[in-house]
């Protein structure tokens, strides 16, 4: 609704309504919490002054609601019709994919899991491997469509420009749609004035056009031509004449859309000084349009909304964007919404939800809202048409049905042969355009593919759920896609089989999926479905069983991991499951013996660790207690950083060798591991320093490190984020000690809890007393943030209890617990004990001497402490003291 809307309305009334109009906004009743308007000002106005006033006061929104008020009190609520938007008309119904019919979005949308914040950059790897790496949400910000324009911090901060990511087919055009139908019927989001929803498909045939921004507008949105060019060209002078970048403080909110940045084809080139004219009422070519009003040289306050895959957002710089957010598909939760709302029959249901869930690779691909519709169009005509049958388990077999189903409805019609030519050159067309990375094609596209465009208009006109013709702009210019990325890859791989190996030379996975089709289409089950298009396997070719054998050699080989998983997939396709089921049976038998395992029974280890949803802990040990199954299943080390329980390395017979590459690992992306015991191994200090190479990297997230020996220059970093130490088992030694010492010491040093427990060993004392007088100044330090210091079974005695005792009694000791068990500490020691608790009495709440020699003179020394109002010892633990800690618990329940 704009001022112009307002003035129509105006316009409509009598003079003596518009006199009684006027009336109504002098009186506070009638406007209930907004103010009037002075009668001074309206007994000389006419309809513009009055709709100038009613903005000047209440601005559009505000001035809006007056006039509904009013005109229901001079009975011409008639006049109320023409405020509902015309979006509610182009956005209340949708296609399904690309199915025929339309039908009531709200009958059909499911809301998308969206997630805040995003890496913006350049991302080579398959989007179908990005799918399958997502992993359980962790730390995680979910954002709820409404409130895509609050600050995921939760916190007020102006929001200009959004950036939502997310692959081919997960939904992100559905939820601009859900988002504007919203807008229209009232139900969320209305603090926004004017919404202009466009696409890159619109625009890329205007690209060598210039126009005007409100002459764009009515262009690409026919739903905007009531608001007259001028009345858009007053609201965006307005906003460019204000010095105000605030859209909330903005006097009219406007909210421009754009979505699928991955199919622009503009020169969006944001990179460059923009010093051109600003006048908002110039024409240029709609790409200079764009970057003006991202860069924010046009209309300071009004918000943008993009919409792109990930490879294509790197295109627009951090600096434009105010947040990210990701558009993750669907949950395993909306997995079943989703279906329930396609199938109302609950058995029927019930039935395929359990059949999805029980193949992994349909799991996984049901993340992507598309896939769904693939899946439920196919499973719904085999239901109809053939019982429940076999339903389809694989990729493959899932989209070879789905080119059945409209094979079969296109010869009924169009008779076979014709049918049959239309998708060899649906094939050839979306393997030609594959290489060259276009989801979207134009006239010239076709033309470079020998497609004919007269063909592709009638083939987009038989296979409508495969391949879509748009007309552009004037409906002159016609752009052509395939439903979905994953569909033109299927067709790809039916057009021309290519060699195995040349798919696993891809350096970055984007032919895995067609690796899997390729794969799958060699069974008869699938070959026999598309007899009609698939000649007949040349007897050169190898057979099914040479397939498998040669991919499980290759799987042996050193692939990546990526490569090697996608490998296990490729046997799925096959119907061969052989290498998972031996090693799930070594599993279950108890007897896996890794000391005879292949290379190939390693990687099918690893896939099956990989897979397993419910693991809860990784522990080396249970599988192999060496250095050769560490190397083999890191990638599981990995992944177990997003579990409850951190791994186990403990006592894994682990040496330098394998140091280089956990260092490598803590400092890779997506990794979270928090926590690392590599207790009872023989790191060496050479060892540790490969290990930590990379710790003052901001993404390590390390903070609990167990035995490790030289971290001074690693515990001194303004990035470590250690907070507990265990060097429990290592020979520190005086050297060793005085640089750990420096490092705790330093304002960067994060360490809160420090363990060197000797207990371990029959032969060494780690922390012996010539090196208390090092911890105790680190005691005495303002910058040391030690809380918890255990020392067990060191032989400090007497005098390392005097050195301590330097330390303990200074103010900026803050220490909370203490732990002395069996440090040979005698009476005189805890003399030196008792005096520091008294002269600093406020921090220290637990304290063990067990197995020491404290005499009866030392218990009376420790007695006096717990019974001490200041101090805030709590807890005592000594193997001769027991009387004293129920004497205490005895003097307090008196109190």
């Amino acid at each position: 609704m704009t001022p112009e809307d307002l003035l129509n309305i105006l316009d409509d009334l009598a003079n003596e309504e518009f006199i009684r109009f006027k009336w109504f906004l002098q009186k506070s009743d009638c406007l209930e919490d907004l103010p009037t308007i002075k009668k001074a000002q309206l007994q000389m106005a006419n309809r513009e002054d009055t709709v100038d006033l009613m903005v000047q006061t209440y601005r559009v929104p505000g001035a809006v609601k007056v006039t509904k008020k009013v005109l229901e009190k001079i009975n011409r609520n008639d006049l109320l019709k023409r405020l509902p938007s015309n979006f509610q008309d182009k956005f209340m119904c949708a296609q399904e994919g690309w199915a025929e019919d339309k039908q009531r979005l709200v009958d059909i949308y499911t809301e998308v899991y969206i997630t805040a914040g995003c890496d913006v950059h350049i991302n080579t790897q398959h989007e179908v491997r990005q799918i399958e790496n997502i992993l359980k949400p962790a730390e995680e910000i979910r954002v709820k469509p409404r409130d895509m324009f609050n600050h995921p911090s939760g916190e007020y901060q102006p929001i200009k420009t959004i950036l939502t990511n997310g692959i081919a087919g997960i939904g992100k055009t559905f939820l601009v749609h859900k988002f504007v139908l919203d807008w229209a019927e009232k139900k969320s989001n209305q603090n926004i004035d004017l919404i202009f929803p466009f696409t890159f498909r619109q625009l890329n045939p205007l690209r060598a056009e210039k126009f005007s921004l409100a002459q764009l507008i009515h262009e690409c949105i026919p739903e905007t031509v009531d608001i007259k060019e001028e009345a858009l060209n007053y609201i965006f002078k307005t906003l460019q004449s204000s010095g105000n970048s605030n859209y909330d403080k903005s006097r009219f909110k406007l909210l421009f859309v754009f979505d699928g940045l991955d199919e622009s084809r503009l020169h969006l080139d944001l990179h460059i000084e923009d010093v051109r004219s600003n006048d908002v009422t110039n024409t240029t070519t709609p790409d200079v349009l764009l970057r003006k009003l991202i860069n924010g040289k046009l209309l300071r306050s009004a918000r943008i909304w993009i919409t792109s895959r990930p490879a294509a957002a790197s295109q627009i710089p951090r600096q434009f964007v105010s947040s990210v957010n990701e558009v993750r598909g669907f949950t395993d939760l909306q997995k079943e919404t989703y279906f329930r709302k396609r199938f109302r029959d609950e058995k029927r249901a019930n039935k395929i939800i359990s059949h999805i869930k029980g193949s992994q690779s349909l799991h996984i691909m049901c993340h992507i809202p598309v896939f769904c519709w693939i899946t439920a169009t196919v499973l719904e005509d085999m239901i109809k048409t053939r019982g429940t049958g076999d339903l389809p388990k694989s990729l493959t077999e899932m989209y070879t049905e789905f080119l059945v189903f409209q094979m079969d409805h296109t010869k009924e019609k169009y008779g076979s042969e014709m049918s049959i030519q239309f998708i060899k050159s649906l094939a050839k067309l979306a393997y030609q355009q594959l290489e060259k990375g276009n989801l979207i094609f134009y006239e010239k596209d076709l033309i470079e593919t020998s497609v004919d465009l007269k063909e592709a208009s009638v083939i987009s006109g038989v296979f409508t759920e495969i391949f879509k013709e748009q007309l552009g702009r004037k409906r002159k210019e016609k752009i052509f896609s395939f439903v979905h990325l994953s569909v033109q890859e299927f067709l790809a791989a039916v057009y021309v089989r290519m060699c195995l190996s040349n798919t696993l030379r891809s350096p970055n996975g984007h032919l895995d999926l067609f690796l899997r089709f390729f794969l799958g289409l060699s069974l008869p089950r699938n070959q026999d479905k598309l007899k009609d298009l698939l000649e007949k396997a040349n007897s050169s070719l190898m057979t099914n069983e040479k397939t498998v054998q040669y991919i499980k050699k290759k799987i042996g080989e050193d692939l990546s991991v990526e490569k090697r998983i996608n490998l296990f997939h490729c046997l799925n396709e096959l119907n061969d499951h052989s290498l998972v089921e031996e090693i799930q049976l070594y599993l279950r038998s108890g007897r896996l013996s890794t000391d005879k395992l292949s290379p190939a029974q390693w990687s099918a280890l690893l896939f099956i660790l990989l897979s397993t949803k419910d693991l809860d802990v990784f522990d080396l040990k249970k599988y192999s207690a060496s250095e050769e199954a560490l190397l083999r299943l890191l990638p599981v080390v990995k992944s177990s950083s997003h579990l409850l329980t951190s791994p186990r390395l403990s006592e894994c017979n682990l040496t330098e060798r394998c140091c280089e590459a956990l260092g490598d690992l803590l400092i890779s992306d997506s990794c979270g591991l928090k926590d690392l015991d590599l207790s009872k191994n023989i790191l060496q200090d050479s060892g540790l320093e490969l290990l930590l190479a990379g710790k003052e990297n901001p993404l390590c997230k390390l903070e609990i490190l167990r035995s490790c020996q030289e971290l001074s220059s690693v515990l001194s970093s303004k990035f470590c984020c250690l907070r507990e130490l265990d060097l429990s088992s290592n020979d520190l030694q005086d050297s060793g000690v005085k640089l750990l010492c420096a490092a705790l010491g330093s304002p960067q040093c994060s360490v809160e809890t420090l363990r060197s427990d000797a207990v371990t060993s029959t032969t060494h004392h780690f922390f012996l007393k010539s090196c208390c007088e090092e911890l105790s100044s680190v005691f005495c330090s303002q910058s040391s943030k030690l809380k918890q210091v255990d020392l067990n079974n060191n032989d400090l005695g007497d005098q390392g209890m005097k050195l301590l005792s330097v330390g303990l009694q200074s103010s900026n000791c803050f220490l909370e617990t203490l732990r002395l068990s069996g440090c040979m500490i005698s009476a005189k020691g805890c003399s030196f004990l008792e005096y520091a608790l008294r002269t600093n009495p406020s921090h220290l709440r637990e304290l063990d001497l067990s197995f020491n020699h404290p005499g009866d003179s030392g218990k009376d020394l420790l007695l006096a402490r717990l019974e001490d109002p200041l101090s805030r010892l709590e807890i005592l633990r000594s193997d001769s003291c027991s009387c004293i800690l129920l004497n205490w618990i005895h003097f307090h329940s008196k109190q």
